[in-house]
């Protein structure tokens, strides 16, 4: 029998993200085994979407067992479950048997093969019932990928396996983790947090890849591991790097230190090694014995940096922080007639159709044409306008505009924005 491991509280991370409570109200397609909605099936919901999705596509899974494996080609998509525990999508599949007779939806349950894709709110089991054998829960090749409020399992290893080695960023909180041999392995860039993560067999639970940047690292904040009595924390086969603050570990953890797995007996099949180990620790916590090699060590790191500033934004160096919750700002605005053309700073999705006025209340409304993967709009406006009319605050009256990148919340142009002085 299991032995259920519960030390510490993750109600904080429970408050951490609240997608849902923001964006419960929005869903573009809707699935649901009964008949309620747009697709009896999430593989049916996906094939109605363009050969591109230009703007940030919602798909609503209603509560029901998904008997069925899914490919996300497309960028830009968000798939939220109505309950986690309710909301599950569950396929056996051993990877073995996926290269034996490959097909083209992939060798996991979910395959993500499109940049800035949203997990939220679900349970993802890869279903076959060996111990060992890698049977992938998710798959990966795409970049700014999202995992929150969801529970990914396995009892293979490779459970989450997000492997675009050259640009790959990803981000998971208030997760749980099961597999055997290496079951959450992200190549490149990864922070985890407020997270549970159990090991099936005492293999390693964690393995990262970080070879093609020395910049590239793995971060797991606020989590709690445990496992089969013997399990070993983390492992990895080329360069890696590892950070691990402010978690706890059961007494069942074995007294390993992360390490590089070579094979002596085929000197072949090991990696170049570049850097000397890189494995840091911050208030780690262990039920039992202390072991030495928990102990704190970021002085060591590269940058010394404090426990402070090991942020997401700072994991990704600067080149995402998926918790920004800071509005879309307007950085440029051209008149053309009676056209207003607004340059975002960033790519933007339209929903509904957005309206904005002044203070005078004279209303721009949206030029309805095909939105492109772009960050310009164009409005109309009401009767004769000068530059002077768009000075000042302005109020969204209808419709909304969000970036269209992954964040963990939908960072909107708000209720009241402003425009560059013309």
């Amino acid at each position: 029998m299991r032995k259920t491991f519960i030390w510490g509280s993750l109600a904080g991370a429970m408050l951490l993200l609240s997608p849902l409570a923001v964006a419960a109200a929005h869903a573009d397609l809707v699935v649901d085994q009964r008949g309620g909605g747009d697709a009896r099936t999430i593989g049916e919901a996906l094939e109605k979407l363009g050969a591109f999705s230009y703007p940030r596509i919602v798909i609503l899974v209603r509560n029901g067992v998904y008997a069925e494996k899914i490919r996300i080609s497309r960028n830009y998509i968000t798939l939220r479950g109505e309950s986690r525990d309710s909301t599950i999508i569950r396929y056996p599949q051993l990877r073995s048997e996926w290269d034996a007779v490959r097909d083209c939806t992939g060798p996991a349950v979910v395959n993500i093969h499109g940049d800035d894709v949203i997990l939220d709110n679900l349970t993802i089991e890869n279903s076959q019932p060996e111990i060992g054998p890698h049977a992938f829960a998710v798959y990966g090749q795409g970049t700014r990928t999202i995992i929150t409020n969801c529970t990914l399992l396995s009892k293979g290893a490779d459970t989450v396996s997000l492997w675009d080695y050259k640009t790959g960023m990803y981000y998971h909180a208030n997760c749980r983790f099961e597999g055997a041999v290496d079951f959450v392995c992200p190549r490149g860039w990864c922070f985890i947090r407020d997270s549970r993560f159990y090991e099936v067999k005492t293999s390693a639970a964690l393995w990262h890849a970080g070879g093609y940047h020395p910049d590239q690292k793995l971060v797991v904040r606020n989590s709690d591991f445990d496992g089969a009595p013997g399990f070993k924390l983390g492992r990895h086969h080329y360069d890696a790097q590892f950070y691990l603050l402010d978690c706890r570990f059961s007494e069942n953890l074995a007294d390993q230190p992360i390490y590089r797995k070579t094979y002596p007996e085929d000197t072949l099949r090991n990696n170049p090694a570049f850097f000397e180990n890189r494995y840091y620790f911050h208030n780690s916590r262990k039920a039992g014995p202390p072991f030495s090699w928990l102990q704190d060590n970021l002085a060591n790191a590269a940058g010394t940096p404090a426990a402070g500033e090991i942020t997401a934004a700072w994991t990704f160096g600067g080149q995402w922080d998926p918790e920004n919750e800071g509005p879309v700002a307007v950085v440029g605005v051209e008149i053309r007639g009676q056209r207003v053309i607004l340059t975002f700073e960033e790519i933007v999705s339209v929903r509904g159709n957005p309206v904005f006025a002044n203070a005078a209340g004279q209303t721009f409304r949206i030029f309805r044409e095909r939105y492109l993967d772009i960050n310009r709009l164009t409005f109309i406006g009401e009767g004769a306008f000068s530059a002077a009319d768009l000075r000042g605050p302005l109020r969204l009256v209808s419709g909304d505009i969000i970036a269209s990148k992954a964040y963990c919340t939908d960072r909107s142009i708000g209720a009241n924005f402003a425009i560059p002085a013309l």
